[in-house]
């Protein structure tokens, strides 16, 4: 029997008799499977975290016809009749269902893949795509926040919201998709064309996922194939620059900069306290148009200001107004946990970005303030800390760590900042972790270091998972502590 061709499948050709398996459950899984079920596949979903919302969705989907394995081992291999592989980001290259699949020839579709495939030929709302070793999120909500503004159906979606299927199959076309992707995602992407789209910065993240740096460089670069309009670059980082170099565009897609420089000609950036664009007005040679001022935004902490310039940018390039984007700043309000005041006393503020989960972006929150008193640690993933220590060790007044590898973040502070006082808070790793109880003990240490002026900053540099379930669980424990503290 001939196997079925996948290659041009959309969502107006028959699926039936395809045999889609699906790796991984979450919620970007389940809507795979959903949305494949619709179009008449033959779908087997595996996966090995059986958590009680994760065992509920697949109750439902195995009563509209999929089928569902949830198990140990349950993704070691691939079924002998596959005919197309949808994995979620946590399936590594060379992972034994990617591996199985590349050795057969089954198509390996990240779940954006099949979302883009499966858009609406007669209405295929645009994507601009963002991408990022940090900022990705901030970004898309506030261009999220201008497209709207300009009365616009758009939605923040992929990495963040709701997963890529469910916004293209909606019976409700949007007008517009502001597309959050990772370098896990943009891995598994083929034919992906963002009619614009924004590298932010490229730091060291993910190595252990990718298996080097060039390689997670790389997948950020594939946000830029086959754009349209604009390619978005970071002008304080040439990593960037270089991957739009790189990209094989459409013919006309320009090279956007966003800078907190003054900007030069097709560029956004600050000229005093105004966001200014030199890229997409008529007279950009002489002048600029005022898309906002930093009083229109809710933090000037710089990578935020970064983060609102490229969001303008794809707006400008999609041709929303710099009234739009004057608004939709004016309204966005950032998501929990980053850079986020929880209280002050004493002359002592204390500030929460348990987002902060890579050097790249504890950099960049350290950045914003003159004296810190730094809460850090977690789980590395093959990070390292010297060059961190070395930009912001004349801001540190002491450093308060947590977490599995906190003594890599100790031996940078003892290479680089050896007179800055370092505190270790252990909670007894090799059992579980009282998240209340430990960042209680952390708060009590970094109120005993602080003096009036300063900043206590969770701006960890690690992913939280080694002690709590998420960096928000870390960041709400860590707000608790707070309040009980400096309330009593």
């Amino acid at each position: 029997m001939t196997k079925p061709d996948v290659t041009g499948l959309g969502r107006k050709d028959s699926w039936e008799g395809v045999k889609a398996v699906v790796g991984g459950f979450g919620a970007s899984g389940a809507a795979a499977v959903d949305n494949l079920l619709h179009l008449g596949a033959d779908v087997v979903a595996l996966a090995e975290n059986a958590k009680p919302d994760i065992l509920e969705r697949a109750e439902l989907l195995e009563v509209l016809g999929a089928r569902i394995e949830i198990h140990t081992g349950a993704t070691d291999t691939l079924p002998d009749d596959a005919d197309v592989l949808i994995v979620s980001p946590g399936f590594r290259p060379g992972s034994p269902l990617v591996a199985q699949a590349e050795e057969r020839g089954v198509p390996v579709w990240g779940e954006p893949e099949l979302a883009w495939r499966l858009r609406d030929p007669d209405n295929p709302a645009p994507w601009l795509c963002v991408t990022g070793t940090n900022g990705k999120t901030t970004t898309v909500q506030m261009l999220e926040s201008m497209l709207r503004a300009a009365g616009l159906r758009a939605v923040a979606a992929g990495n963040v919201g709701l997963p890529l299927t469910e916004v293209v199959m909606d019976p409700e076309p949007y007008d517009v998709v502001a597309v959050e992707l990772s370098s896990f995602q943009l891995h598994y992407t083929h034919s992906v064309a963002a009619e614009s789209a924004a590298v932010l910065n490229v730091a060291e993240d993910h190595v252990d996922w990718h298996g080097s740096m060039d390689a997670y460089a790389a997948d950020k670069g594939r946000i830029y194939e086959r754009v349209r309009r604009a390619c978005v670059y970071n002008v304080a980082d040439p990593v960037t620059e270089a991957l739009v170099r790189e990209a094989d565009v459409e013919e006309g897609a320009r090279a956007i900069g966003f800078t907190l420089g003054t900007p030069s000609v097709g560029m956004l950036g600050l000229v005093d306290d105004v966001l200014a664009d030199r890229a997409f007005i008529d007279d950009r040679q002489h002048s600029a148009a005022e898309l906002g001022t930093l009083a229109d935004l809710a933090s000037t902490a710089p990578h935020f200001i970064a983060n609102a310039l490229a969001a303008a940018a794809l707006a400008r390039a999609h041709g929303i107004s710099a009234a739009a984007v004057r608004d939709g700043l004016r309204s966005f309000v950032p998501g929990g946990h980053r850079i986020a005041l929880v209280g002050e006393r004493d002359g002592i503020a204390w500030v929460d970005d348990s987002k902060a989960t890579n050097p790249h972006a504890a950099q960049s929150s350290l950045g914003a303030y003159d004296s810190v008193v730094w809460v850090a640690g977690g789980l590395a993933k093959g990070a390292r800390f010297d060059d961190l220590v070395q930009a912001v060790r004349q801001r540190l007044r002491a450093a308060v760590l947590i977490g599995q590898d906190r003594q890599l973040i100790a031996d940078a502070l003892a290479r680089h900042a050896p007179d800055v006082p370092v505190i270790e808070v252990t909670s007894g790793e090799t059992g579980p972790v009282d998240g209340a109880d430990l960042m209680a003990r952390v708060v009590a240490a970094a109120r005993a270091s602080a003096q009036a002026g300063d900043t206590v900053l969770l701006a960890p540099g690690c992913a939280s998972m080694d002690q709590f379930t998420d960096y928000a669980a870390r960041g709400d424990a860590f707000a608790a502590a707070v309040r009980a503290a400096i309330e009593d």
